[in-house]
């Protein structure tokens, strides 16, 4: 891909840096900034043009997996780092960069949940970007510091060739992403996906409110058990009226049904404290029964008590 370029306060023309897209093995998020494209990548690392949220682009550098388990490697980019203007690093986080001249950069992420025997994150540094072609070859030249390949050798060379023991091992740093970020996203969800889920949740609450309802209405009505009849309601004649018509007349006996009897004064059809088929002829009393008042079954009062 070729350069574009834009007027620089009207003297020339600024070359711009070539983006190219992620990878699916790049992360999503490096610290507190949201990868966006790619600058270039050497065997020590990779340079992503980034952003943090509400914040402008910026460079970022992250070092691979086999430099950032190189404790000399995360030393010279640590020199690198320091070596820059303040003004230049926006923020450094990593193994081993909260020292030198710029630890003031750094940013901790010990907040963040990490499990036992986790691989300490890759060092990675964010610094000011204007987009220009410039940027980017400085961040090439940081890289190319730390795998030391375009470095000049000291003397005249001799034996055989000298190679880092890392240099093969080009994989994506060791990063973490604290909160998890959207499936398929590369930023935050903003305030409306949230708002969004929010309304979906409550709609998908409200269709199983009304499905329960629903089903549980059209349940068939079950009939309430009949009642047990009482033994005093199978008792013979207990119920019927005095006043009845005898077998032998066809006139009535003389007294009408519900007219009180001339012995008790009690309903003719009602039965009497007296009589065997009552079941309350034997009520209680607070008087205590004498020897010939003690019906069958009564117990006798002691009288030492």
């Amino acid at each position: 891909m070729s350069n574009e370029s834009v007027p620089d306060d009207g003297t020339g023309s600024v070359p711009l840096a070539t983006h190219a897209p992620l990878l699916d093995t790049d992360p999503v998020k490096v610290g507190d900034f949201w990868l966006d494209a790619r600058l270039n990548a050497t065997p020590a690392g990779t340079t992503y043009v980034a952003h943090e949220s509400g914040g402008d682009a910026v460079m970022l550098i992250l070092l691979s997996a086999g430099a950032a388990r190189d404790a000399a490697a995360r030393s010279r980019f640590s020199g690198e780092i320091n070596a820059m203007h303040i003004d230049t690093v926006v923020a450094r986080g990593g193994q081993d960069q909260d020292e030198g001249l710029l630890k003031v950069r750094f940013r901790p992420e010990d907040d963040d949940p990490t499990l036992v025997g986790h691989t300490p994150l890759a060092p990675w540094a964010a610094l000011a970007f204007d987009g220009s072609a410039d940027a980017a070859r400085e961040a090439m030249r940081v890289l190319r510091a730390i795998d030391l390949m375009m470095s000049p050798p000291l003397s005249e060379p001799s034996g055989p060739d000298y190679k880092l023991h890392w240099i093969d091992d080009t994989a994506t740093g060791t990063t973490r992403v604290w909160p998890l970020s959207w499936p398929g996203r590369k930023d935050r969800a903003g305030w409306i996906t949230i708002l969004v889920s929010f309304l979906l949740m409550a709609l998908i609450a409200a269709l199983a409110l009304l499905l329960a309802i629903l089903v549980f209405q059209n349940q068939p009505l079950v009939n309430a058990p009949q009642p047990i009849p009482s033994s005093a309601e199978g008792s013979g004649g207990s119920g019927s009226p005095s006043g009845s018509p005898s077998e032998g007349s066809g006139s009535p006996s003389g007294s009408a049904s519900g007219s009180p009897s001339e012995s008790g004064g009690s309903p003719s059809g009602s039965p009497s404290p007296g009589d065997e088929n009552n079941p309350y002829s034997h009520s209680p009393s607070m008087n205590i029964p004498s020897g010939s008042q003690s019906g069958p079954g009564d117990p006798s009062p002691n009288p030492k008590l």
